[in-house]
């Protein structure tokens, strides 16, 4: 089983995470805004994930870690 962290104080919520993963168990968190008011992205259930990482590498801030 994988386990996805992420950095959500960094996350600007452009959701490209979201629309990549081919497991669709991502998604913005639109009840927490981080300290910049973006709506950082989440995932709903891990124990869905395949450990890809393809939401890692989507990712422009580097918010997200994968670890299998």
């Amino acid at each position: 089983m994988a386990h996805v962290t992420f950095d959500t104080q960094r996350c600007k919520g452009c959701a490209l995470c979201v629309n990549v993963c081919p497991k669709k168990i991502l998604t913005l968190d639109k009840g927490t805004l981080n300290s910049k008011g973006y709506y950082p992205a989440r995932c709903i259930d891990e124990e869905k994930c395949i450990g890809c990482a393809n939401c890692a590498r989507m990712c422009p801030d580097v918010c997200i870690v994968v670890e299998r």
